[in-house]
């Protein structure tokens, strides 16, 4: 298997808080597992957020959680189902999205 350039990127970013746009803020977690599972496996466990001023999720590209939905069964946030092929293609494509979302919210 080869190196997921952008892995080491990933993982040294876990535990990161990005100051956005309108006090909008970004979280990151990410952990490399020892070995790949079913529910994993290319071995990465992630969670990539996007929160508003008051800590509201508002984009999420996660597989470390279930998706958490309010009393009404709606989602929380904007859920995008995403498949994953890198480290470095995944946080390509958050920005990406939390590019667009900032600038629908503009």
């Amino acid at each position: 298997m080869s190196k997921d350039k952008g892995l080491d990127y990933l993982l040294d970013l876990d535990g990161e808080i990005l100051t956005q746009e309108n006090g909008c803020w970004i979280k990151i977690e990410a952990r490399e597992l020892a070995k790949a599972t079913k529910e994993f496996p290319h071995r990465v466990k992630y969670c990539l957020t996007l929160h508003d001023r008051y800590g509201k999720r508002l984009l999420g590209f996660d597989n470390a959680h279930s998706i958490k939905t309010r009393k009404r069964g709606r989602f929380t946030g904007r859920c995008i189902a995403y498949v994953f092929e890198s480290a470095e293609q995944l946080l390509s494509d958050f920005f990406v999205e939390v590019d667009k979302l900032l600038k629908e919210m503009n």
